[in-house]
């Protein structure tokens, strides 16, 4: 694995992230195309909790060497359950900001001969595992923020298209 391309790409994507949840109202980071959708500040908010209660902690874990249990997650039902789409926007961009700094000066202190092979004790996990699927998590959802960017387009350039832009 090249640690040094993994951690830029967490710096990279953070930075995008911040971009494409920046220059929206309240209300447009609020918006859901659909009900069932997630609205910017909920993927947003996401990303949060993730940065703090699984990715880096449960990494933590697999390269302390015990046999500790991961805390148990439940990202699906945090968005109702936390009331992500209720919460500040300028807050929620900072707090993101914050815990990805954290995290990526806690990734470039790790010494060079972390055990990135060493298997999670109560699975098939290793750390290098959790470590690129952190950084492939943050792709999936800059493309979720980039449909809701495009959907917002669509909607506040009414009565005009961006059908003109190409297919999506």
């Amino acid at each position: 694995m090249n640690l040094d391309f993994v951690i830029a790409q967490l710096q990279t994507q953070g930075n995008a992230i911040l971009q494409l949840v920046g220059g929206l109202t309240p209300a447009q980071a609020r918006w859901r195309p659909r009900a069932s959708d997630w609205s910017v500040l909920e993927v947003l908010n996401h990303l949060i909790d993730e940065e703090r209660e699984d990715f880096p902690a449960r990494l933590r874990v697999v390269l302390s060497g015990t046999d500790a249990r991961w805390t148990p997650i439940a990202p699906q039902a945090w968005v109702k359950q936390r009331r992500y789409n209720q919460r500040d926007l300028a807050e929620s961009i900072a707090a993101f900001r914050s815990q990805r700094a954290s995290s990526l000066k806690w990734l470039r202190a790790l010494p060079e001969r972390t055990p990135w092979r060493r298997k999670y004790a109560h699975g098939d996990l290793t750390a290098g595992d959790l470590l690129v699927a952190w950084t492939a998590h943050d792709v999936l959802h800059l493309r979720q923020l980039t449909e809701l960017r495009y959907a917002l387009i669509a909607r506040v350039g009414k009565p005009f298209s961006q059908g003109y832009a190409g297919d999506w």
